[in-house]
């Protein structure tokens, strides 16, 4: 029985566990995507995303704490420069796993791990609909009275007008 054991061993030792997660969280963090088995990339974000949230506090404790997990000079001050300064508005949820298949050679389950804030293809359609339909954690549409709203509705008042104009034009002739 596993009742209570919520750590995912890899089949390795406490040691050679820590060192494998520790080089993927900082090529991870260098790379920004990583190409693993479906298990590691699993393991490796519940590594990877406290460290991140760390990074958010740019202090000397803090660089660190995080410097003692990945162990990689380079990654550090990547992920307090570069990564914190993406993830700064996010409250959490800062990597994704997308499974790519079996590999050939032992028919392991892969998967891709990524930063989300590094994707271009995903991050463009989402904030987007994020600036516009901002929603309540029930689900339900706030009410907005921003600019981007009344911009809209101007919009939508001219195509009318237009429409209407065009439409008395054929009338006429």
């Amino acid at each position: 029985m596993r009742h209570g054991d919520k750590i995912k061993n890899l089949s390795r030792t406490a040691s050679h566990r820590r060192a494998l997660l520790s080089n993927l969280a900082s090529q991870l963090v260098t790379h920004k995507r990583v190409v693993t088995t479906l298990a590691k990339a699993k393991a490796l974000r519940v590594y990877v995303e406290p460290l991140i949230t760390k990074a958010k506090e740019n202090t000397t404790h803090q660089r660190r704490i995080v410097f003692s997990y990945l162990q990689d000079k380079d990654a550090v001050t990547e992920l307090f420069s570069t990564v914190s300064e993406k993830v700064a508005g996010r409250p959490g949820g800062y990597t994704r796993v997308i499974k790519l298949g079996a590999r050939v050679g032992d028919n392991a389950e892969t998967a891709l791990i990524e930063l989300v804030d590094f994707n271009e293809i995903y991050g463009k359609g989402k904030a987007e609909a994020k600036e516009g339909a901002k929603k309540t954690r029930r689900g339900s549409r706030k009410k907005s009275t921003d600019k981007a709203d009344e911009v809209v509705e101007a919009k939508a008042e001219t195509t009318i007008a237009e429409a209407s104009a065009a439409k008395e034009e054929k009338t006429a002739k």
